[in-house]
């Protein structure tokens, strides 16, 4: 270690190298002539020693011991002229050469101050600086010698923006030379050496007036792949400098020095084209790019892997998560560590900030056509919209304050974000309807295959499903809100347009797998449920009408229309059970059999334990439209001449009627049914019936016509038939004491139709011209009945 590195120094004017040796410098009668190619070799023997990447070089062997860090290893070399490079003529060779950076606890007091580019403006901005104890000597800081195990504070100093370039050589060395410099990054020497090749060229340029032989176009296109090569090593030493964070600092400093000085020659001929600083953040870029592109996908490209992947979690929501750690680790670095190789000018935090705003925009482009799922899709959006500027990652506390004037948005393209909404809704639509799919699945598998009986819920009959797709259209409400409020309204209107075109699918799937169980009542008790669970999904989605007034509304209708058509379908073959036995009212058998009505009555007693089951609204609908055709089909059957009870049969007609019409009262008022105005009807035609003096009937006319406005003559005629009294002086009362009913109960109330009951009954019975001759035309004709 004692043993110091040999050193040599080229004068350009004298073409000569003084040998230093030891630590001893040869007399002058004993100098050493060396041509420029023996300098050159051992310039970039020497050179190669110093390489910043050859961290196992030869260079170790000549430090002095005064410049090893107390761990034993050689600290990071100056970023002063190269060995062998020229120095300024008429200075000390001594006192320019081996002076390295020191990076030990204790600084070298015997550092010459120089306002130099070499020991001034460079050392005077070195970015590390340990504090402790410390004081201030001349422009530095010396630092007091401290335990091993003591920690240290280090401090980052700026850079100056100002520096002061050194001498350019006079001669510069050989194309050949030059570009193995660059090579091996010896970069201040090479640079310098650039620079006396580019004034050559301007000089020759000037002293040619305008014509260009062919020794200056070939100078001009050395010069050009010079430049093209230095750009490059500059370009991959400032691409690597965030992947190697402990990669020498003066190197990174150097490359700004010769970025400032090339941008300031801008104009001068010999240079290359373009900004200089443009192509570093250019460079700055690709590594963040390098970095980005490093991050695990973690979506395989084989069969093992995807099957992985869809039995996981969020193959995207792990990249995303791994993506924000590794820009925030590398911002930290930045922050810490590489802005302080730069002068402010550079504004090293700032380009790698936006550098990832464009570089993770780009990267999410690719990964988003990569993105089918809805979950990927979510965790994209989210992490876009939310996560990205949150203090997880831009807002993060650690790299305040230095992100306080900088966007924390991503530099997306202009449709990108709404394409990405779109396709989430998109995907949000095609998984409502298969989930829609699968409640139809889930109810054959668990209801309808096997003919079980639907379930219960507060004694009304019920499926779940309705819970099941308002908690889905809820949770994808949610979730999409914690994005944004308009991603939240265009998945609700997806889910609702989806929903949209549920009611009729669902249909159409019961009546194929259920159709076959009618007449049974199960296949009743099946409709019922479904008239429950549709009238309950409908309520959940009021709840959205104002958000989506057009799309709820569309739902509303569809199934509205399925609740109709399922009760419809309830009533029709109700109607249809019903038939036979209504048709055999009013008949012989029916005055000595009770059987017809007691089947009747049994069906209707059957149909309101079924509209128990049912909640309201519709049970009451329903209840009254059942109420209405069951008693106007029982009275309907006076009307078609069907019997006439002669032999005084009519007393006994009339009590049938009475208790038949009761029980029926009795079953339709436990269905909650509201049509009481149909009651009297049976009652007021059993008393008329039932009538043994038939002068009577005309006194119990008056309520039949006023409760029924449109109880007709031809009503009136069929009943009467029906009791045996089909002529006579009598009926002729009867029937003009109806008339002069019908007029003053129609001026009374206007001709009021609002109750129609009879008008809707067929009469069968043939009423000839003569019923409707005066009444004095039979005073002495027709004999009593």
């Amino acid at each position: 270690m004692s043993e110091m590195m040999d050193k040599s120094t080229v004068n350009p004017d004298e073409d000569t190298v003084s040998l230093k040796s030891n630590g001893k410098t040869p007399t002058n009668d004993s100098p050493v002539k060396l041509g420029m190619m023996k300098s050159f070799k051992k310039s970039i023997q020497r050179a190669a020693e110093k390489s910043l990447l050859s961290p196992g070089g030869k260079g170790s062997k000549g430090t002095p011991k005064a410049n090893v860090t107390e761990s034993g290893s050689q600290p990071p070399l100056s970023p002063g002229p190269s060995v062998g490079s020229p120095v300024t003529p008429g200075k000390d060779s001594d006192s320019d050469i081996s002076h390295p950076l020191k990076r030990s606890k204790t600084a070298d007091p015997s550092m010459p101050s120089t306002d130099s580019f070499v020991r001034g403006s460079i050392r005077r901005s070195l970015p590390f600086v340990k504090r402790k104890k410390s004081k201030s000597v001349g422009e530095g800081l010396v630092e007091e010698k401290k335990e091993e195990t003591e920690e240290e504070e280090v401090v980052l100093a700026e850079i100056e923006e100002i520096y002061t370039l050194p001498e350019i050589p006079h001669s510069p060395l050989s194309v050949m030379q030059i570009s193995k410099l660059i090579e091996t990054e010896v970069l201040e020497e090479a640079h310098l050496n650039l620079l006396a090749l580019r004034r050559e060229f301007q000089q020759e340029q000037d002293q040619s007036g305008g014509d260009a032989p062919m020794e200056l176009a070939k100078k001009e296109k050395d010069l050009s792949l010079l430049y093209g090569d230095l750009r490059k090593k500059i370009n991959t030493i400032v691409r690597d400098s965030n992947s190697v964070p402990s990669r020498n600092q003066e190197l990174l400093l150097l490359t700004a020095r010769i970025i400032q000085e090339e941008d300031k020659r801008a104009e001068e001929p010999g240079g290359l084209p373009g900004s200089w600083m443009e192509a570093w953040r250019e460079a700055v870029e690709e590594g963040v790019q390098a970095k980005v592109k490093s991050v695990h996908l973690g979506q395989g490209e084989q069969k093992e892997q995807k099957e992985q992947r869809e039995q996981s979690a969020s193959w995207l929501a792990v990249h995303l998560g791994l993506l924000g750690k590794t820009i925030i680790e590398d911002l930290e670095s930045v922050k810490r560590e590489l802005q302080w190789s730069y002068p402010p000018s550079f504004k090293v935090f700032s380009t790698y900030v936006r550098s990832y705003h464009r570089v993770v925009a780009q990267h999410l482009k690719k990964v988003e056509q990569q993105v089918t799922e809805r979950r990927d899709l979510y965790s994209l959006l989210n992490w876009i919209i939310n996560t990205y500027k949150s203090e997880t990652i831009m807002g993060s506390l650690s790299l305040q304050p230095d992100m306080n004037d900088e966007s924390t948005d991503l530099q997306l393209e202009e449709n990108f974000l709404k394409q990405l909404k779109e396709k989430y809704c998109c995907r949000v639509k095609v998984d409502m309807k298969s989930s829609l799919n699968k409640i139809i699945e889930l109810e054959n598998e668990e209801f309808w295959k096997d003919r079980r009986m639907p379930e219960k819920d507060d004694e009304f009959l019920n499926s779940e499903f309705h819970m099941d797709i308002w908690t889905q259209v809820k949770s994808n409400c949610q979730n999409s809100r914690v994005i944004d409020a308009e991603l939240e309204l265009k998945v609700l209107s997806s889910c609702l347009e989806e929903l949209k075109g549920f009611p009729k699918r669902f249909e159409e799937e019961f009546n194929r797998l259920c159709g076959a169980l009618k007449p049974q009542p199960l296949w009743a008790e099946y409709q019922i449920t479904y008239i429950n669970s549709f009238s309950a999904l409908q309520e959940h989605m009021d709840g959205y009408l104002a958000a989506c007034p057009h799309e709820v509304e569309g739902f509303k209708i569809e199934a509205r229309w399925l609740i109709v058509r399922l009760l419809q379908g309830l009533e029709d073959q109700f109607k249809e059970d019903v038939k036979p036995y209504l048709q055999r009212m009013m008949t012989r058998k029916w005055l000595t059999n009770d059987e017809d009505f007691n089947d009747l009555y049994s069906r209707t007693k059957l149909l309101s334990q079924h509209c128990a089951l049912m909640r309201p609204p519709h049970v009451q609908e329903f209840a009254n439209r059942l109420h209405y055709h069951v008693v106007k089909e029982y009275i309907g059957q006076l009307m078609k001449n069907n019997y006439s009870c002669k032999n005084r049969k009519h007393e006994k007609a009339a009590d049938k009627i009475r208790q038949q019409w009761d029980k029926l009262v009795d079953v339709f008022e436990d269905m909650k049914s509201t049509c009481e105005w149909l009651n009297l009807a049976g009652d007021n035609l059993g008393d008329i019936i039932g009538q043994k003096n038939k002068k009577d009937i005309k006194d119990h006319l008056e309520s039949l016509v006023k409760h029924y406005p449109d109880f007709s003559k031809k009503h009136l005629i069929a009943v009467l038939n029906f009791r045996g009294l089909m002529r006579g002086r009598e009926h002729q009362r009867i029937l003009q004491r109806f008339t002069e009913l019908k007029k003053k109960t129609d001026s009374a109330n206007g001709g009021d139709r609002s109750r129609v009951f009879f008008s809707d009954m067929q009469v069968t019975v043939n009423t000839d011209c003569l019923s409707n001759l005066p009444f004095s035309c039979f005073n002495v004709l027709l004999p009593d009945n």
